[in-house]
């Protein structure tokens, strides 16, 4: 008798959560486990601006998925890009292009999100994100080419627009990377003789009312404080209405020479979420608080695509948060509920009371609140990086962490650019690849070959 199909999508915190649990609660015998994804490494997301900054390397926080010495999971190198959930097929794109599918018993959809956008002319063609490691590793190489470039330039226009930076987005992801890119230039430019450090300006923009308001007013406005104290210019209310290779426009009228916008308004569900005849809500899928998709036998969804009902809230349509100590526990969750469905169990809810939230600025700057109780100043910064370093999945990358830390803090910073420049700067949709997912109509196309595919045989094709 065949063994169960476990099919598991993405490898971020939930994915990769799920997946573990599995390899240790199923017997080597009792299920197949592949998991789809481009990258054989978890992603820590949440210390991605100080991969930006330099603080930390890129593979300090690329946790390989071979590492486990439990590791019996079949990797996919490739995106999942539509799904049948009535013919249980998972239409497969891989990393060189070619198009396969899968076939699954159980399947586990946990595709994350990708970077929330607008219908803002020149948006996608100039605007750079903060989602990936290759974004990273890119608005690293950018931000120091700018000023090499206007160190060495002679036109006073030229060199103001190459010192100006403008992020978009006052939630975590913006307020983190604003707060460690402008400590990065803010050291850098010591290092340039020929530029006046009062000509570099940062301005974080958000249409909010307030910065992070998650946090409460109290945090909030201290996290402003820093920042402007800084020399940050934030405006609240104000976003991007135009875009263009060297200055935006923004909605309040105001025009601002500029070659480095940075968008980080938030986040999308996956794209694959669409590609389904399935109930979704504002883009995530609609799941039962047992985290399984309604009408699609053997189908969970879980993390930032998911619309989960949160019951510690009380539910009444409350919608978990899409923050990864969510995501970590839905994965624990979603890899019980499979095996109890193996096993001829009853499922259980998942319920998860937040612990906090933690938000480093770089330096001795941090505004937390663990449980509740709010902390700033070094405290809070304690606080913050004890977090993510525990919550770092191997020894080896609490090793690599902890190691950047302790030589930034000795050594300080360092401007090395790795080369990026030397290529075209891909533009915002392409580090994610959100444009090379199925319509629902061409994944019952795709089925609908298969099919004909099986009852024809091979010399039909």
């Amino acid at each position: 008798m065949a063994r169960p199909r476990i099919l598991v999508v993405g490898s971020g915190f939930a994915g990769v959560e799920c997946v573990r649990r599995l390899e240790r609660r199923l017997a080597p015998g009792e299920a197949d486990i592949r998991m789809v994804t481009p990258n054989a490494y978890q992603l820590y997301l949440p210390l991605l601006p100080q991969v930006a900054s330099g603080v930390l390397t890129p593979q300090s926080i690329a946790v390989s998925l071979r590492r486990s010495s439990r590791h019996r999971t079949r990797i996919i190198p490739g995106a999942a890009i539509g799904v049948d959930t009535a013919a249980k097929v998972c239409f497969i794109r891989g990393i060189t292009g070619e198009e396969s599918h899968e076939a699954y018993d159980h399947l586990v959809l946990a595709p994350g999100s990708i970077t929330r956008t607008f219908d803002i002319p020149g948006l996608l063609e100039h605007a750079r994100g903060m989602k990936t490691l290759a974004e990273a590793a890119y608005l690293r190489d950018h931000v120091i080419a700018q000023l090499d470039l206007a160190d060495a330039g002679q036109d006073e226009a030229e060199r103001a627009s190459r010192l100006c930076f403008v992020v978009v987005g006052g939630g975590y992801a913006g307020t983190e990377t604003a707060a460690c890119l402008q400590r990065l230039t803010e050291h850098a430019v010591r290092r340039y003789p020929r530029l006046d450090p009062g000509r570099i300006s940062w301005h974080l923009l958000d249409l909010a009312p307030k910065l992070m308001p998650e946090l409460g007013d109290s945090l909030g406005r201290a996290a402003l404080d820093i920042l402007r104290r800084r020399g940050v210019q934030v405006s609240l209310g104000v976003s991007v209405a135009k875009a263009g290779p060297e200055e935006v426009t923004l909605t309040d009228g105001r025009v601002l020479a500029t070659r480095t916008l940075i968008w980080t308004a938030g986040v999308a569900a996956s794209p694959l979420m669409g590609t389904m005849d399935a109930e979704t809500e504002r883009g995530r899928l609609v799941v039962t608080a047992r985290l399984t998709v309604p009408d699609a036998p053997g189908v969970f969804a879980l993390g930032d695509a998911a619309a989960v009902p949160d019951l510690a809230r009380g539910g009444d349509g409350a919608i978990c948060p899409p923050t990864a100590q969510h995501a970590l526990r839905q994965g624990r969750t979603v890899a019980d509920n499979v095996i109890a469905s193996l096993r001829g169990r009853p499922l259980r809810p998942y319920v998860h009371k937040d612990l906090g939230l933690v938000v480093d600025l770089g330096g001795a700057d941090a505004v937390s609140k663990p449980l509740g109780v709010p902390l700033r100043g070094l405290p809070a910064q304690a606080v913050a990086r004890g977090y993510h370093w525990s919550a770092l999945r191997t020894n080896v990358a609490k090793t690599r962490v902890m190691t950047n830390w302790l030589l930034n803090a000795v050594a300080g910073d360092d401007f090395v650019r790795t080369g990026f420049q030397s290529a075209r700067p891909p533009r915002l949709r392409e580090f994610e690849c959100a444009d090379a997912y199925l319509t629902p109509e061409q994944v019952r196309e795709h089925t609908r070959a298969l099919r004909a595919e099986v009852v024809g045989g091979p010399s039909s094709g």
